[in-house]
């Protein structure tokens, strides 16, 4: 089920690029300066707002895909950093992810080297 989700989300965000990328701009824009097709369509005078439709019921499937897959993937216990795991959130070496963390750890001296 995870790797469905990952190929829905993944083939609408390529659809979406694709989508607007092909779109044709309001203005000008950039394209007109480069002499690019500017103010023509290569699909008709009704494309724009057919492409605009496409492209907004596109990003309302991902938007809800990308819940889908936060939900999918999350553990359950909210963030990844937890109160009481050290500075970083990080396990220490060796530590089982179930395993209570020292909140006082000892703290290690490092000997001064040898003075000449």
């Amino acid at each position: 089920m995870q790797t469905l989700i990952i190929l829905l989300l993944t083939g609408t965000s390529v659809f979406m690029i694709l989508l607007v990328l092909i779109q044709r701009g309001k203005g000008g824009g950039l394209a007109g300066a480069f002499g690019g097709m500017g103010g023509q369509s290569a699909f008709g005078t009704k494309a724009g707002d057919t492409f605009t439709k496409i492209t907004v019921v596109t990003a309302i499937l991902w938007f809800v895909l990308c819940v889908a897959a936060l939900k999918m993937f999350s553990d359950g216990t909210g963030s990844g950093i937890r109160v009481g795991e050290g500075r970083s959130g990080m396990l220490s070496p060796g530590q089982s992810p179930g395993e209570a963390v020292d909140p006082n750890p000892v703290p290690v001296s490092i000997p001064a080297p040898p003075t000449e």
